[in-house]
């Protein structure tokens, strides 16, 4: 591997991603493999009750991390990034971006944490026939009509935060289909909006006299493969302020975390899934049929191609591991012990093996924000046990994990046991499955599913929007996006496996249970507890 070269004449292909806590680029050969990277963390703040990322952040993020995975091209390869064959950005799905004609941001950007659209969600619900989740972008502009806020009016474009870093790059107002399907209801038979319900939305604001109609405001939609715009003079400047990248690099369609997450783990056929884990998580399920009725807890999206998908998110996962981490990080700092932060990881999560199976009787909520499957407005990480409790390192790491995985774990019960919904497999991705035989082990007891995890599981999704770049040419040849995986991109991956472990399932369920009968300790807490 040494003596692994690339220079410019080698096909490249850009993705990255905006992500809760990191905005990650990767830069791929024709081999589809990882060369170069470039990584910048960064924080959502509560800003007058609202999460928010400040637009500037945004760019100095993307800019950090290209820069750095520019370097690291120089560094490693000895030529300096200015052409590649192929770009694709992605991010958190939901929100809400809005612009006016003069394309000035109208309100600060709120992203898929905040629940402050229950209204919203309940009335669109209604009258859709069709389960709108607080977090999603129409619930948030209809959140905004009811309100009456004043901003509203003045509404010219409408967007994801994906949708608008691709659209400050290229011009364009487009959409990958996965992230449009997190605005607002997608038809999967024509690959648009519900033209139906677009036409409700108009309806219901119709006495306000918005200059507007939901057509004209929300992106155009795309599917994988579609061309969606070339980049620009000023784009090329604002990705590299350092002038090195030229313009002209097509783009393929902005998508959201959850079809990144998809594509990262070979999941976009029938009967196929994935978990992505990070600060929320979300399970996605390729389904084969319509489900028979309407679940709260359950989204419909659809694949970076358009076919449906069941989507359960929820909005706290590993957040509270992360923080128990640090402070294990700041104690070894003290004592003066050396340790990266990968090996401290792998050394907390191997010692949660040594736990009960039931977490010894220990409860943990990792909400550092309100949890729509439990119904839970606000954010309090608690910390909770009897006196009598095995409370040691194995089960507090033990109970952090079984924690990240409760809430996902309530809402995917209504697929697989009120619809029976049949998945051969699922691909678990994201950090928290780095540790080989740990949570993807507990994951898979605690669905009763065979998970599988790659080794490229902590590419995430900055690796699969590079994957959707570098499918353009090979959409332009005429290959579906489930050949171009399988053939192209996943043939030689290696593949860890899991299988549920009775005693574990039984651990978890002693578990889930302890969780769910100490929610009105969380909601005390809520009433309770605030600085």
């Amino acid at each position: 591997m040494d003596e692994y070269q690339i220079d410019s004449t080698t096909k490249l292909s850009l993705g990255i991603e905006l992500g809760s806590t990191r905005i990650k680029a990767i830069l791929i050969d024709e081999h589809q493999v990882v060369v170069a990277s470039g990584n910048f963390e960064w924080e959502n703040e509560l800003k007058n009750g609202i999460w928010t990322y400040d637009l500037n952040d945004i760019w100095k993020g993307i800019q950090t991390s290209y820069k750095l995975l520019k370097k690291e091209v120089k560094d490693k390869y000895d030529f300096t990034l200015s052409e590649i064959g192929a770009i694709g950005f992605s991010a958190m799905m939901h929100g809400y971006l809005v612009f006016d004609k003069n394309d000035q941001l109208l309100t600060p950007f709120r992203t898929w944490r905040n629940a402050t659209t229950a209204q919203a969600e309940q009335q669109l619900t209604q009258i859709f026939g069709f389960n709108i989740p607080q977090r999603w972008s129409i619930a948030h502009l209809y959140q905004a009509f009811l309100n009456n806020e004043e901003h509203v009016k003045d509404i010219a474009f409408f967007t994801t935060l994906a949708g608008y870093v691709h659209w400050k790059l290229t011009g364009e107002k487009v959409l990958g289909i996965g992230d449009a399907s997190g605005m607002f209801p997608i038809d999967s038979k024509t690959k648009n909006y519900n033209l139906k319900m677009m036409a409700i939305i108009d309806e219901k604001v119709s006495d306000k006299n918005y200059s507007w109609k939901l057509k004209d405001i929300i992106p155009k939609v795309l599917v994988a493969g579609n061309k969606a715009g070339k980049l620009t003079e000023i784009g090329a400047k604002l990705l590299d302020p350092d002038g090195d990248l030229v313009s002209g690099i097509p783009l393929c369609p902005p998508e959201g975390d959850a079809g990144t997450g998809m594509i990262a783990t070979n999941s976009v056929r029938q009967r196929t899934g994935n978990i992505s884990a990070g600060t929320s998580i979300f399970a996605m399920i390729v389904l084969e049929q319509e489900l028979s009725k309407v679940y709260p807890e359950i989204d419909m999206v659809t694949t970076p191609k358009g076919d449906a998908v069941a989507m359960v998110h929820a909005n706290n996962c590993s957040s509270e591991l992360n923080a128990w981490v640090k402070i294990f990080r700041e104690f070894i700092d003290a004592v003066g012990i050396k340790m990266n932060t990968d090996q401290l990881y792998q050394t907390l999560l191997s010692e949660s093996l040594k736990g009960d199976m039931d977490a010894g009787g220990v409860l943990s909520y990792g909400y550092l924000s309100g949890e729509n499957i439990t119904k839970i407005p606000e954010g309090r990480p608690l910390l909770v046990r009897t006196s009598d409790s095995n409370f040691n390192l194995a089960n507090l790491v033990r109970v952090n994990i079984y924690t990240a995985f409760a809430a996902l774990q309530i809402g995917m019960r209504a697929l697989t046991e009120k619809e029976q919904v049949n998945v051969d497999q699922i691909f678990g991705h994201g950090g928290i499955f780095k540790t080989k035989g740990v949570a993807g082990q507990m994951l898979s007891s605690a669905i009763k599913i065979p998970v599988s995890t790659l080794e490229t599981a902590s590419e995430g999704g900055a690796w699969g929007i590079a994957l959707l770049a570098d499918y353009l040419s090979f959409a332009d040849k005429g290959m579906s996006l489930e050949d171009y995986l399988e053939q192209k991109v996943f043939v030689d991956k290696k593949v860890i496996s899991y299988l549920p472990v009775d005693e574990e399932v039984l651990g978890f369920e002693k578990f889930i249970k302890r969780y769910e009968t100490g929610l009105p300790i969380e909601m005390a807490a809520i009433e309770n507890f605030s600085i």
